[in-house]
């Protein structure tokens, strides 16, 4: 399978399925974000292509998780602009599946597996009506891909860390949307989900879906992956994983820091309007 991906990655080819024509799932363009004054992204230009599995990897720090949320528009830049399929992420919100990491969420809310992924589904049922019938069977469907169907009603609370995972995944595959955004999907599960994660995105893959994955395991990458964007503050390289991620560009992301970026940080940062806007 590996060989068959970075084949094609390498060729410039597209999987099955996907759209040859059109705007590209994301564009970043000029992309600064900070918190405070510590500069997180900086000065990031990048395009990701249509029905390819993407890692984005890099060292603590580098960004990784606020590229995600920068696309989503839950961080905003200082500079620069980010578009989803060519326009801004508010007119494409429901082409975008976003799943964040597990320890950023509240598992002691007081709700079900089967509630948390019918969640997924209030795009059509609309957030004002009961979800009716064949929503919920839907919502089930989702569950049983992920091999969870029997935990459909139990708390998020008694769940294991990968069973959690598994039920967040089960919600963002209930949007069917064109473009999947997860932070750390394989962070802190065991094997029996992890390779219930990888069938998942194998699947959205044949489908023509673009999924875009913070990921940590740089053994992996290869494998799981066929598409790379390498990160560290700013954009390292992106592109195929058979011909972007070398040694050499690992290096250049893991090898440290770069460097001036404070005193620039801090230049930008003395310029910015009052309220944090661009």
């Amino acid at each position: 399978m590996t060989s068959r991906l970075e084949e094609m990655a390498a060729a410039g080819g597209s999987p099955a399925g996907a759209a040859a024509i059109g705007p590209l799932p994301v564009e970043v363009h000029d992309l600064t974000v900070a918190y405070g004054t510590q500069p997180v992204l900086w000065d990031v230009d990048l395009t990701l292509p249509e029905g390819h599995l993407i890692a984005v990897v890099g060292p603590n720090g580098a960004g990784k998780s606020t590229l995600l949320k920068a696309i989503v528009g839950l961080v905003r830049p200082i500079t620069g602009w980010v578009k989803v399929y060519g326009e801004p992420y508010e007119r494409r919100r429901s082409w975008v599946g976003y799943t964040p990491q597990r320890e950023s969420v509240d598992w002691d809310f007081p709700t079900s597996a089967l509630d948390v992924v019918t969640m997924g589904l209030y795009g059509r049922v609309g957030w004002f009506r009961r979800p009716s019938r064949r929503h919920r069977e839907m919502a089930l469907a989702c569950l049983e891909k992920l091999g969870i169907r029997d935990l459909a009603g139990r708390q998020i609370s008694q769940l294991s860390g990968g069973q959690q995972q598994r039920v967040f995944l089960a919600r963002a595959l209930a949007q069917e949307a064109r473009l999947y955004l997860m932070d750390e999907p394989f962070a802190g599960v065991d094997a029996t989900t992890e390779k219930a994660v990888l069938s998942l995105l194998q699947d959205l893959r044949r489908e023509g879906k673009t999924v875009v994955a913070v990921h940590h395991d740089l053994q992996t990458v290869a494998e799981y992956f066929d598409h790379v964007v390498l990160l560290n503050l700013r954009l390292v390289a992106a592109g195929p994983v058979a011909t972007t991620f070398t040694p050499e560009n690992i290096h250049r992301a893991y090898g440290g820091r770069p460097t001036g970026l404070s005193q620039a940080a801090e230049a930008l940062l003395s310029r910015r309007p009052p309220g944090g806007g661009p």
